[in-house]
């Protein structure tokens, strides 16, 4: 992790950005409310910031899902995830994993577990709504 990032206006920006949303925004949707700000910033300044604050675990990354685009956290703790698989959508949850779970997953495999995350998959209650809407039609 490279903690000593130099923050430039730009980052900055970029950090505040991500600090500022409680969704877990693509680098398109970054640069959209960085030049909210910032009009004159261009997309290549915005990824870069993304890169090196993911980098320096400033921010987290999200691979949702095959097909899908990065999103990136405004957090990088470690933390796991709820993911649509109507729209994308995506939310924070903590699920935990029994110790013992862990310790018989080291005893009983070739790996030793130093870390996890979870992502579920399923239909948010707007998609869900919709589902049922087509169903009955």
């Amino acid at each position: 992790m490279a903690d000593d990032l130099r923050l430039t206006p730009q980052r900055q920006a970029v950090l505040d950005t991500l600090a500022a949303s409680d969704d877990h925004p693509t680098a398109a949707q970054v640069l959209e409310r960085v030049r909210a700000h910032l009009p004159g910033i261009g997309p290549a300044t915005v990824y870069r910031a993304l890169a090196l604050l993911v980098e320096a675990g400033r921010a987290g990354e999200l691979r949702a899902g095959e097909g899908q685009a990065i999103r990136y956290d405004r957090t990088a703790t470690r933390h796991d995830h709820l993911v649509c698989t109507g729209c994308g959508r995506v939310c924070d949850v903590q699920v935990g994993l029994d110790p013992d779970a862990l310790r018989e997953l080291n005893t009983s495999t070739s790996f030793t577990v130093t870390g996890y995350d979870v992502r579920l998959h399923g239909r948010c209650a707007r998609c869900a709504a919709q589902d049922t809407v087509k169903e009955r039609a």
